[in-house]
């Protein structure tokens, strides 16, 4: 259990500023990586977060995304990605990944993640706890998150 390295972020959206994951120290943190033109993160992992949302008391559990773009980038700029989380109703705070050296944006390399849609889990002190790569079950995550709400935040 380490530390994730930090954000590397050009844009935030539906955040008043900027956020850090120091921010979200005390509370379990849920970030859903996704790209809005990926089927598997439209249909799964981004309904998912927002029952993580609807479902866990933000004193306990937060929810952010992280729009790591490896393909088709054109199509998936700043204004584009706004419009698409105001008609999908998307609230809760989403960063824009950093174009990375190669063909990963810089955060989705640094923590090592497959590709979207992920869900990364950071416990209440601020470690890393689990990356899960593609479609996740309901009840199982629901379990897991809850495991970690209930360990000590220090």
């Amino acid at each position: 259990m380490t530390e994730p390295p930090p954000f590397h972020v050009t844009t935030w959206l539906n955040s008043d500023r900027p956020l850090t994951l120091a921010d979200f120290r005390g509370r379990v943190l849920a970030i859903e990586v996704f790209q809005m033109l990926c089927p598997g993160c439209v249909m799964h992992g981004l309904p998912q977060a927002a029952r993580i949302a609807q479902t866990f008391d933000p004193a306990q559990v937060a929810v952010i995304g992280l729009h790591s773009v490896f393909e088709h980038h054109a199509a998936n700029s700043a204004e584009t990605l706004a419009a698409f989380l105001h008609e999908w109703r998307i609230r809760f705070p989403v960063a824009i990944d950093a174009p990375g050296g190669g063909a990963l944006p810089r955060t989705m390399s640094a923590w090592e993640l497959q590709g979207t849609p992920s869900l990364v889990l950071i416990d209440r002190q601020g470690r890393l706890r689990a990356r899960h790569f593609g479609q996740v079950i309901d009840l199982a995550l629901g379990a897991e998150i809850m495991a970690l709400v209930k360990e000590p935040a220090d």
